[in-house]
Formats: C-alpha cells, structure tokens, sequence
C-alpha cells in the first residue's frame, strides 16, 4: 500500500495547487478548520480560487487569509456574517458570492461526494435562492433542483488518523469535514494525532481511509473562539 503520510503543509500540497482551482474545506466558524493547511496555500501564492465551505473565517484567521491576501475569486458559502471584508470584497463587486442555507449546503456536498449530480428541495422556494434553478412539483409542492458539489481539492482536520488515513474527529469540530471529505478529487487530511495502522477501532472511525489521499500532522492548532461568551459570576 502506498504511503500516504507526508512530512509537512507544504510537501503535501506539492503538485496539487493551481491557479484557477477550487478549494473545498472542513469547518464551521473557527472550529475543526484545516490550520495548518489553510497557511501553507496562502504561503503557495495560488490565485483566482473558488472555496467551498461554510464561512470564510474572520479577517486574519481561518479562509479569511486567502480572502485577504486576494486569492480568491468567488465563495460558495452559507454563512458569511463575522468577516467584514469579506462584505467589504462582496458589495464592492470584487468576489463573487454564491449563497447557500446551510442545510442546502451540506447536502449539496455530501451528494457530490456520493457521486449524485443533484437533488430537488424545498428550501429556498420563493426567495431569491430559487432564482434561475429548476423546479419540480412533488406531493403538491414546488421543490428547487440543486446540484451536488465536488472540488478540485478537499482539506479537512482530524483529531486522530491512522497511516491508512481512516479520520476520527473530536465533538463539534466534526462538523462539515466529513461530507468534505468525500466531495475531493484529491482529499488531504491534517490530524492531531497519527497512529499506526490497527490503533482506530474501527467502530470509532469516522471517515475511512479510502477518500483520504494524503495526510500531515498538523503543526498550527490555535482553536480560536469566534465569538466568546461569558456567565457573569452569581454573587457569592
């Protein structure tokens, strides 16, 4: 079997990134987004991308580094709400934006990873969503053809992979990354911990090895808080 684990973000990435490329990642907010990764595209300089994912990060932290540095050329998103320049980049004509809700979004990507061209939904019926897509009636209701989503390049964060690069991801920071996963025509992991072949029960693993492609060990794993929100202390 092939080798799959790789030294470092920069080695892995090494004849996969292109100008032009789309650009599929893991995460939700700040939460299990592929760090380590994320820096090393940004250092590789690759422009006139399109990203797939949930949000784009803040300004200086997550996606919103790509965004920044002019990388990018259109988002398909849902949520879009915690970066200002990327509103900024939006209402000034400068980055394309395709808007998804959020269900609509993961099924969109988990459908391309299934190898299913599209789906029909009722989500979006009536708004601006439904704008120039297909419809169809079912039970008496006007449902919107969407298509499924595959990227040129998936990058998701684990908590623990072994060599074969089966993925376990830890609480929320699952999130989107394992229907990203799926969704890659070359997929690349970054993981916390990687163990020997055997060390995952396979009962616990979460995406098999088979969509992975290529694995590091993460170096940059700063877990930001978006958003912090604190209890004030009762009086004792």
């Amino acid at each position: 079997m092939r080798n799959k684990v790789w030294t470092d973000s920069e080695s892995v990435l090494a004849g996969v990134l292109r100008d032009g490329m789309t650009i599929m990642a893991g995460g939700f907010g700040l939460c299990g987004i592929p760090e380590s990764l994320i820096h090393a595209i940004s250092r590789s300089g690759v422009r006139d991308l399109t990203l797939i994912s949930n949000n784009c990060g803040v300004e200086d932290f997550g996606l919103g580094i790509l965004l920044s540095n002019g990388q990018v050329r259109k988002m398909i998103s849902s949520y879009v709400g915690e970066n200002k320049l990327f509103e900024q980049l939006y209402l000034e004509g400068r980055l394309e934006l395709e808007l998804n809700p959020q269900g609509t979004l993961a099924e969109r990507i988990r459908a391309g990873g299934a190898g299913i061209g599209g789906f029909y939904t009722k989500t979006g019926v009536g708004t601006v969503v439904a704008e120039g897509k297909p419809t169809r009636e079912f039970n008496g209701e006007i449902h919107l053809l969407e298509t499924g989503l595959v990227a040129d390049l998936a990058i998701v964060k684990a908590w623990k992979a072994d060599r074969e690069g089966n993925l376990v991801y830890r609480k929320t920071a699952r999130n989107f990354n394992p229907m990203v996963a799926t969704a890659g025509r070359v997929t690349i992991a970054e993981v916390e911990d990687l163990l020997e072949k055997g060390e995952i029960d396979g009962d616990h693993i979460h995406t098999p090895g088979i969509y992975v492609d290529r694995i590091i060990k993460s170096t940059i794993n700063e877990k930001k808080i978006e958003k912090l929100t604190e209890r004030k202390r009762e009086a004792a």
